[in-house]
């Protein structure tokens, strides 16, 4: 093509280097051989008056010589224009790049993504036993291991806390807050007493109680005295308060002794009776969801709430940090046996492939055109001289022997061709 740019030497890689060092060569030995076959052509017209076998020799250099210009038109002609000329059907590859771009796409998207041949591939290859004997490497492990708290910690990182924590908050508000609680807890409460699992709370709040009278007497000094008349005797105010804190004290241990205390039973029907009013009673429900809305919309409760989301997100962010935290320690141990459990379990090997077989085979199936279409788009995008300096570079040291052979097979048929002539017209 005219004014077709030629790829800076710069911008190639050291094998197009390398590839256009070698296309030069074969091109100047295409170009030696039809230099000789032109000398060759020269000497014996000069000579085949005086000597006529040299008109065979003239006959081969003939066509030696037309099949060698022939062929290097046509290999011209697949890149640029001949000499310059803007011949028709010639410069093939810069004028039709966009339809080769599509031809490429739709032979590979014909013949290579298609499900069976995928599923055939990766069934043969044995993934899953080839990856846990790379993963149960330790260092292997510790490479996933390291990449895998990188991307987390990079999420972690990105994250807002404001968006978070308004997630956070609509999540608790559609589960937690939405729902009724009175129903479940009292249904669930009822079950408990049903089934008297509550009897060892209720024996732990008394001995609570009774641990705190055995050491608080000092808080019943002046409980009832100080409502007394001035004029009672301090000795009576003082007996009035131990008579006070020792019946009290009597009646709490008289509950832990006497497992059918009636104060026992006082607690079970309450526990009855509160268990079906949170069921059954709208007031109870009432004042029940009234109370939870009135904590969770509580200033400091969504103030603890940012708190508990920046402290994990610090303690996950130093974790994910450390290569010696538990954390990433245990992530190694989980990925070094499941690779061991990957490279030695026929079962879930085949589970494992066929998973991932499947998942190919779904995604070539369903995406199979918009894959192919990457190679379209791409070479869409080339620049049509720099495409085709690439495609010349690739393909041009062998197309040079098509000139050679060219130059052999023009001289041969030449031969021939003279040869028969003469035996046919004396």
């Amino acid at each position: 093509m005219v004014g077709m740019a030629r790829t800076p030497t710069a911008l190639l890689s050291p094998a197009d280097q390398e590839r256009r060092r070698a296309l030069r060569f074969m091109k100047g030995v295409a170009l030696g051989a039809l230099l000789f076959m032109a000398v060759v052509f020269i000497v014996a017209f000069v000579l085949e008056e005086r000597v006529p076998p040299m008109s065979y020799v003239r006959a081969a250099a003939e066509g030696g010589m037309v099949g060698a210009l022939a062929d290097w038109f046509a290999v011209t002609a697949l890149f640029r224009h001949p000499l310059g000329i803007p011949i028709p059907h010639t410069a093939i590859i810069p004028r039709r790049k966009d339809e080769i771009g599509r031809s490429l796409g739709d032979f590979v998207e014909t013949n290579f993504l298609e499900g069976s041949v995928v599923r055939g591939k990766l069934e043969s290859t044995a993934i899953a036993q080839k990856a846990g004997q790379w993963l149960q490497e330790p260092e292997h492990a510790e490479t996933v291991a390291a990449e895998g708290a990188t991307m987390a910690a990079g999420i972690l990182t990105a994250l807002s806390d404001d968006e978070v924590q308004d997630l956070i908050g609509d999540l608790a508000r559609e589960h937690l807050l939405s729902p009724a609680w009175a129903p479940t807890i009292g249904g669930w409460l009822s079950r408990v007493v049903d089934a008297d699992a509550h009897r060892g709370a209720v024996d732990l709040g008394i001995d609570s109680i009774a641990t705190w009278l055995d050491g608080n007497r000092e808080a019943f000094s002046g409980l009832v005295s100080r409502r007394l008349p001035s004029w009672v005797p301090s000795i009576a105010m003082r007996l009035v308060d131990d008579t006070v804190y020792h019946e009290a004290l009597k009646f709490v241990t008289a509950i832990q002794d006497d497992p059918g205390h009636p104060a026992r039973a006082a607690v079970d029907r309450y526990l009855t009776r509160l268990a079906d009013n949170l069921q059954h009673d709208p007031e109870t429900i009432g004042r029940l969801e009234d109370a939870k809305s009135a904590v969770f919309d509580s200033p400091r409760v969504r103030e603890l709430a940012a708190e508990a989301w920046n402290t994990a997100k610090a303690g996950l962010l130093t974790a994910l940090e450390d290569p010696s935290s538990p954390l990433r320690r245990r992530a190694r141990a989980a990925l070094i046996e499941i690779g061991a459990r990957l490279s030695t379990d026929p079962a879930l090997q085949r589970r494992v492939d066929k998973r991932i077989a499947d998942a190919a085979v779904f995604l070539v199936d369903r995406y199979r055109h918009d894959i192919a279409s990457i190679i379209t788009d791409t070479v869409e995008k080339w620049d049509p001289a720099e495409t085709t300096e690439k495609i010349e570079l690739m393909v041009g040291r062998d197309l040079q022997y098509i000139r050679l052979n060219g130059t052999i097979v023009g001289a041969l048929a030449g031969l021939t061709i003279f040869t028969i002539a003469h035996a046919l017209l004396p």
